[in-house]
């Protein structure tokens, strides 16, 4: 890689200089080291795998730039792979031309990777944004910056400087003299050169030329537009004047007549379609995306019509913003694809609440996509999940509802809350405020003598609300005397036994409120004596006395505050009692409340346990008395009980149940129904008017349908709790009757009924059919089966001959029997004589044909009544019983035969008789087998290449008529055997285009409807063709030996194979006689063996290895063996198996 140039250096003679020039001793650096003087350099935090991002760039062009990026090796699960990109998608890589070049290296020590990207000669066309990827496995991260590239500054005087140098090989600047007479010469020169790069300049403006490529395909002047604005392009004019020229020498293309548009733009989720249209509809057309080629599947979808190659994009996705290119053979044509993503609308803003400090909050808001990406922010600070656990919050995603929950918020939460979609934003306002806590009861002054119990207490709204006790400003503790409590909303401070310094200022303070409530304790010191005042106690009460019988009465769960008012001197004490237990409680649900001159009996909540009779007893030193109140606790009553459903129909079903035990005190005034499917929650009352009945009928429910049913008992208090759901039950309704019932067959003591199923058969099913029937004259049906029978057909057996009976059938299911179907007339139970009749199979009307070792199994139906009887024969004897089976039924009998024999064949007579009526049958049946060997083959007659050929039919045509002949020649010398005839018919044939100078044997085999004969009669005499007008001389010499042992000519060669692929052993022999040949593994021959294949062509050995494993490696052998010796052949096979 090119080490990165210095930013200035001395420029060489009749080059530009720039104006200014650093220090000789300032150490060279990249331009981009070096930012703006109006742009002073930010440090970001390292995010992701950068440990240090690229920097923004600022050049002269002309001039090179370098930009530096440091990766962190920690965070990748392998070596990184490094991509530099301009504008979206335009990978820069060594095809990007000699001025980009790039730069990698690797510290170990740090695991830390430092890339480079350098340009030479930076022109205004790469001013841009660039990206930087980087990718590891399964991890990718990006991160962008941008180039801007400034026009070159000159001075004052242009390039005239350069041009003032003085004579002379001395290093000094101030040396020499000034070359005016070289100025003078290479000004002209100089301004040549101007003009030269001064056109070129204006004629490419700086960009590059891969984006001149990408601004000739735009046709559109948004297209020419948007390229200009992602490459950086500011002369638009002149770009356009550019082009213009460049359009004029566009070639055509020859193998398209239409090209892809420069650029497409797609929603996400939608599909797109990219059309070409190519010359020539054969030519072979490629799609690739960013570089790979892309395979037909569900998402791209390929369409040929005509000249058109249409790319279907379907449901796009970000992945599939890239760039897109079709080529055949060497032309491409390019476009880049961008995928918009829709906006994210907000459907439901937030909404604005007010709540208190502790209260649970959710903020929710609803978005038009699911799993779309908002930011929430809070007074302009963005909330994330990283400081969700500081902060007490957490986000939750339910479809397209995002929500933020505080579960126990505070002050410092409230605030502008405000969500951000690239759609849309909404806001609103929390606002906390702290609880206000309400005062229900102060505390009051008291004025204790010495010795008296001080009680100070107070209620609050709030049941949590914890509190502190101060007496003059310093905290209360408990102690023996002094007792704190804590009970719902009521806190309390009991003093016993007051004494002087107890007096002072009482205060409770409740914890985490601005608020106090006080009292003042006051201790009344009385020495004054006294005389006492004696008087009976006395209660006051509607009626008193120990006989009076006052009642009070009470709903369950309100409260009761029973205040008696009693007088006295001295007061007197109250003793309450419940039946004869007293009661003395203070505090709690039921409870005491005592007062000089009231005694108060409470009871919170009343409960059904707290009916009876109190009794309040006020004594003091002149006497007592005593009052009775009987307390009545009225509720609502019990549920109802035994709730049941006693039967159902086909939409309705009857609900029956018990008055509840306990009416609550009140008469129960009637009922309240619910029902509902089985399995739902959902419960449907049945009746809005109390129903004063203990039997209920549910009508208009669903057939088929599981529901259960409860019940509610009404009194004047209220509604009772549910009672317990009925057994689940189903609405069903017996079938309609069942269909067309006849009478099948009768005889003296049965009956034979069909019958069809119902039309109606409902949710219930049929179980079956019950039938029934009855004497005439009589009005009593008789069942005729227990159970019932499932199919449409039952004999009723055992009747008395000659009674006349009615028949009738019912269907039976869940719900009860059906309707019944009855005959319209009494049925005679008789039997009727019908003639017997053979009802003979059509394919045994004719000769029954079946090969020999087969089974013959003959059935054959008759009818006749009563039941006939069944005779057969063969030939007028008697059937071998041995050999042939019969079977007989009411209906059809059966002749079977397991291995029929030629012996089988012949003519079987079926007899069928009913008294003096009978019908007969003949069946013909002929058992066959192959044919025997024609006999005596002759060859009659040799002329030219021609043979006649004659034979006789054979001896045993297997009992069956010869169809044909089969013919077949051999060689004399080879013997191998070749067809000449096939279903011949007759017992000669001429074989013709025979080989001069050869001998031939023939052969014939004899055909019928079993085939082919087993063996051949081959002739007796050869045919001998010999050469037209020459005379055979034998010759005097002995005749040569041909014989030779068998000798390899193709040796085995050694093998290796893979596994899984067939393979084939190839080897030749040669010997005479033909050598028998045997292919051994490991000396062990092969026989039998489906792995195997072995062929013999014309001494050309092969065996076939079918699927080779590496079991099959061994050594393999051939062996060759006739009567003069053998020979063998060896090799080693090995199976390599694929890694």
């Amino acid at each position: 890689m090119p080490e990165p140039k210095p930013a200035a250096k001395k420029a060489p003679k009749g080059k530009e200089a720039p104006k200014e020039a650093p220090p000789k001793d300032a150490p060279a650096e990249p331009p981009k080291e070096t930012p703006p003087e109006d742009q002073s350099p930010t440090v970001e935090e390292p995010t992701g795998v950068f440990l240090k991002k690229p920097d923004y760039v600022s050049v002269e062009a002309g001039k090179d730039a370098v930009v530096v990026a440091k990766v962190n090796g920690k965070e990748l699960p392998g070596k990184p792979t490094i991509k530099w990109f301009k504008g979206k998608w335009q990978e820069l890589d060594s095809k990007s031309g000699a001025r980009f070049s790039f730069k990698e290296s690797h510290d170990s020590a740090s695991n830390v990777y430092t890339v480079e990207l350098h340009i030479g000669k930076v022109v205004l066309g790469d001013r841009g944004d660039y990206r930087l990827e980087v990718k590891a496995k399964d991890a990718c991260d990006s991160c962008g910056f941008n180039i801007d590239v400034e026009a070159p500054r000159q001075d004052a005087s242009g390039q005239s400087l350069e041009n003032f140098k003085r004579s002379g090989e001395e290093k000094s600047e101030d040396a020499g003299e000034l070359d005016f007479s070289g100025l003078l010469k290479k000004r002209e020169v100089v301004e040549e050169e101007e003009k030269k790069k001064k056109k070129k300049d204006d004629d490419d403006l700086g960009i590059p030329p891969e984006i001149w490529e990408l601004l000739k395909g735009a046709t559109k002047k948004s297209e020419y537009e948007k390229i200009a604005f992602q490459y950086g392009i500011t002369d638009l004019r002149g770009m356009l004047k550019r082009l213009k020229k460049a359009k004029v020498e566009v070639k055509k293309s020859a193998a398209f007549t239409k090209k892809l548009d420069p650029a497409y733009q797609v929603d996400r989720g939608n599909k797109i379609k990219l059309v070409v249209e190519i010359s020539d509809p054969d030519l072979p057309l490629k799609w690739y995306k960013n570089g790979q080629e892309i395979k037909p599947s569900s998402k791209y979808v390929f369409e040929n019509v005509g000249k058109k190659r249409i790319l279907t994009i379907n449901k796009c996705t970000l992945a599939d913003d890239a760039a897109y290119e079709a080529v055949v053979k060497d032309e491409k044509c390019f476009t880049e694809l961008f995928v918009k993503e829709p906006p994210v609308l907000i459907v439901t803003p937030l909404e604005d609440q007010q709540v208190f400090v502790g209260d649970r909050v959710e903020m929710s808001v609803e978005v038009s996509e699911e799993g779309a990406q908002v930011m929430w922010m809070k007074d302009g600070v963005e909330l994330t999940r990283e400081d969700s656990y500081k902060a007490r919050y957490r986000f939750k995603k339910d479809g397209k509802r995002h929500i933020l929950i505080y579960s126990d918020v505070d002050k410092e939460d409230g605030g502008r809350y405000q969500v951000m979609t690239n759609g849309g934003q909404c806001e609103a306002e929390l606002i906390v405020e702290e609880k206000q806590l309400e005062v229900l009861q102060d505390i009051a002054d008291l004025t204790v003598k010495a010795a008296e119990q001080a009680v100070f207490k107070c209620e609050v709204s709030d049941e949590k609300v914890t509190g502190k006790w101060y007496k003059n400003g310093i905290e209360v503790r408990p102690s023996k005397r002094i007792t704190i409590s804590h009970i719902g909303r009521f806190h309390k401070l009991v003093i016993d036994d007051v004494r002087p310094e107890d007096e002072g200022d009482y205060t409770f303070v409740p914890d985490g409120y601005a608020l106090s409530l006080s009292a003042k304790l006051n201790f009344l010191e009385i020495k004054v004596e006294y005389v006492p005042k004696q008087e009976p106690p006395k209660i006051h009460l509607d009626c008193s006395g120990k006989t009076s019988d006052n009642s009070i009465v009470v709903v369950a769960g309100n409260k009761l505050r029973l205040d008696v008012a009693i007088t006295g001197e001295p007061p007197p004490v109250a003793t309450w009692l419940k039946g004869d237990e007293v009661f003395s409680s203070t505090e709690g649900r039921v409870h005491l409340e005592q007062r000089v001159d009231c005694s108060s009996f409470v009871i919170e909540s009343a409960e059904r346990a707290d009916e009876g009779r109190y009794t309040i007893k006020v004594t003091n030193p002149a006497g007592e008395d005593v009052a009775s109140i009987f307390l009545r606790v009225v509720d609502v009553p019990d549920p109802p009980e035994a709730v049941r459903v006693t039967s159902v129909g086909e939409d309705w079903a009857v609900l029956v149940w018990e008055p509840p035990k306990y009416d609550g005190g009140q008469p129960v005034t009637g009922y309240l129904m619910e029902r509902k499917k089985k399995g739902s929650q959902r419960w449907m009352k049945l009746n809005f008017e109390v129903f004063t009945e203990t039997t209920y009928e549910s009508t208009k429910m669903i057939e088929g349908v599981l529901y259960e049913m409860r019940v509610f008992a009404v009194n004047a208090i209220g509604v009772s709790q549910p009672s317990m759901n009925t057994k689940p039950f189903m609405p069903i309704a017996p079938t309609s009757a069942p269909l067309h019932l006849t009478v099948e067959d009768v005889t003296d003591t049965t009956t034979t009924l069909k019958w069809r199923p119902p039309d109606r058969i409902g949710a219930g099913g049929i179980d079956g059919y019950l039938v029934e029937y009855c004497l005439e004259g009589s009005e009593e049906w008789v069942p005729a089966n227990t159970q019932p029978v499932e199919r449409c057909g039952f004999t009723v057996k055992d009747l008395p001959t000659g009674a006349r009976i009615l028949f009738r059938v019912v269907g039976v299911n869940i719900a009860g029997r059906s309707e019944p179907a009855t005959l319209a007339q009494p049925v005679t139970i008789r039997e009727i004589v019908e003639q017997p009749k053979i009802r003979l199979p059509r394919h045994l009307r004719q000769t029954y044909i079946r090969k020999v070792g087969e089974q013959l199994n003959l059935l054959i139906p008759f009818q006749g009544k009563p039941r006939p009887q069944v005779v057969w024969t063969k030939g007028g004897a008697p059937l071998d019983s041995s050999r042939v089976h019969v079977r007989t039924s009411d209906q059809d009998t059966v002749l079977f035969v397991r291995q029929a024999a030629r012996t089988d064949s012949g003519e079987y007579e079926l007899s069928v008789q009913i008294e003096n009526m009978q019908d007969t049958a003949t069946i013909r049946i002929r058992v066959v087998e192959k044919a025997g060997p024609a006999e005596n083959v002759m060859v009659k007659e040799v002329w030219g290449t021609n043979a006649l050929l004659e034979w006789q039919p054979p001896k045993d045509n297997g009992n069956s008529e010869v169809t044909g002949y089969f013919v077949q020649k051999a060689d004399k010398k080879t013997m191998e055997w070749f067809n000449v005839y096939e279903h011949t018919r007759q017992t000669s044939c001429t074989v013709s285009d025979l080989i001069v100078g050869n001998e031939y044997y023939f052969r014939v085999y004899s055909e019928n409807i079993c085939g082919l004969s087993d063996s051949p009669g081959v002739s007796k005499n050869t045919a001998h063709i010999l050469k037209t007008g020459l005379t055979f001389k034998p010759l005097e010499y002995q005749e040569h030996d041909f014989r030779t042992a068998p000798k390899f000519l193709t040796p085995l060669i050694d093998r290796v194979i893979v596994a899984g692929y067939a393979a084939a052993l190839n080897c030749a022999v040669r010997g005479h006689p033909k050598p028998k040949v045997v292919w051994m593994k490991n000396k062990m021959e092969i026989r039998e063996d489906p792995k195997f294949l072995m062929t013999n062509h014309q001494g050309v050995l092969t065996l076939n290895i079918r699927r080779p494993s590496p079991f099959d490696a061994g050594t393999y052998s051939c062996r060759a063996v006739n009567e003069l010796g053998e020979a063998l052949a060896e090799c080693r096979l090995d199976v390599k198996v694929p890694q």
